[in-house]
């Protein structure tokens, strides 16, 4: 089983000559990526798990409402907002879409089972940070998805292939062939593999003149939507099935 994932994160990086790109157009920007990623998933008929950042989903009711629409399902990720403010966001989300949010991921702040359960989240799906050394590193861990305290925990996937995870960063710089032979490594051997994107590789940043580290230039903008395209392509040509994660896990 292939669970693709998306985390909705506005970009968070400096503009080259004094460029101002304000909070609303970042956001706008991010709004613009989501519907490209949406576009590609209607067409090839797959679904997928989007983790919204916290501290933006009321200010994108209307796109998390198209999303859960199309039958995507619609989690958290939370960076730095405290419990109590978590479960705010968590209960005026739900009554908007009429749909409960069962998953989280966490970044920097890290809240225990017990006070994520006691909110109402049912499974966490924690993703490591990505840099130019890490994704290249040879890892070995379980990838079993494990019962705690009535929530499951769902590990980020390792490519036995290769030892890489199937992060952000791996999928924007590997070629596609060799990304395409890992993912059938890893299911001849686990249950699952967890794909997750973020969605600022989305963006032109020639467009906005966003500084990037020259090791996350490659691939981004329309060539990611283009490898997103031929990655789904192929999934749909191999007859591999996909899930959403509260469909997986439970």
């Amino acid at each position: 089983m292939i669970l693709l994932t998306f985390n909705i994160l506005n970009i968070e990086a400096e503009t080259k000559n004094g460029t101002i790109v304000s909070n609303e157009e970042r956001l706008k920007i991010t709004e613009s990526n989501i519907k490209a990623i949406l576009r590609i998933l209607d067409i090839h008929d797959i679904k997928a798990s989007f983790f919204v950042e916290v501290s933006i989903a009321e200010k994108l009711q209307n796109l998390l409402k198209a999303i859960s629409a199309q039958g995507h399902e619609i989690a958290f990720f939370n960076k730095d907002f405290s419990l109590a403010n978590v479960e705010d966001v968590k209960r005026a989300t739900q009554d908007f879409l009429e749909k409960q949010i069962k998953g989280i991921r966490q970044k920097d702040l890290q809240f225990s089972l017990e006070e994520l359960k006691s909110i109402g989240f049912n499974y966490i799906s924690n993703v490591d940070n990505a840099d130019i050394l890490f994704p290249f590193k040879r890892l070995k861990r379980s990838s079993e998805i494990v019962e705690d305290n009535g929530m499951s925990i769902v590990p980020e996937s390792i490519s036995p292939y290769s030892q890489l995870p199937y992060n952000d960063f791996v999928f924007q710089v590997l070629p596609m062939e060799y990304y395409q032979n890992m993912v059938f490594e890893t299911l001849k051997k686990d249950d699952f593999v967890l794909v997750y994107l973020d969605s600022w590789q989305f963006t032109d940043i020639q467009k906005y003149q966003f500084k990037i580290p020259f090791y996350r230039k490659y691939n981004l903008g329309k060539k990611m939507e283009d490898k997103l395209e031929a990655f789904l392509s192929w999934i749909n040509e191999k007859e591999l099935a996909t899930s959403r994660m509260k469909d997986y896990i439970f």
